[in-house]
């Protein structure tokens, strides 16, 4: 896995981007976006998941097409001596879709995706024997998962007054 900055350059930026977008691009296609031919871009791709600054390729599932019609985040409080063990719980719930370490008062994060609001009561109870738990039901979401902003000429500009 990645832990900093890699050498990347701006082809591969634009590869990034391109994959981000749309990781089911064939080599041709890809090569043909960023200007390369398919070996020269399958080697880049090679690279960049050698390195961990690829780590997977995943469909992206409508929870509520597949039955998971609630979404709740969850902040956790862990009591005294009891931080490792909310990861533990968290790995051991599949409805926990990621789980983040965070600063403050609380200490993790949680997002859950719940076939019914019912099922948020038996999730939580697994928590609350480690500490307190805050939790927020998702209405919407305005901002939708998105790519990373790789262009750092494009994210200048838009921070720029």
């Amino acid at each position: 896995m990645a832990t900093g900055p890699n050498k990347i350059d701006g082809i591969d930026r634009r590869i990034l981007g391109e994959l981000q977008e749309d990781a089911r691009l064939s080599m041709a296609e890809l090569g043909r976006r960023v200007r390369l031919s398919p070996p020269a871009v399958a080697e880049r791709v090679q690279r960049l998941e050698r390195a961990g600054v690829i780590t997977g390729y995943r469909a992206v599932v409508e929870p509520k097409a597949v039955g998971f019609p609630v979404a709740a985040v969850v902040r956790v409080r862990p009591a005294s001596r009891q931080l490792h063990k909310i990861p533990e719980v968290a790995r051991e719930t599949p409805e926990v879709v990621e789980c983040y370490r965070i600063t403050g008062e609380d200490c993790f994060f949680l997002k859950l995706h719940l076939r019914s609001i019912d099922d948020l009561e038996e999730i939580l109870d697994r928590f609350v024997v480690y500490g307190q738990t805050m939790t927020s039901i998702i209405h919407s979401s305005p901002v939708a998962p998105r790519a990373l902003p790789l262009d750092d000429d494009l994210s200048r500009e838009r921070l720029s007054p």
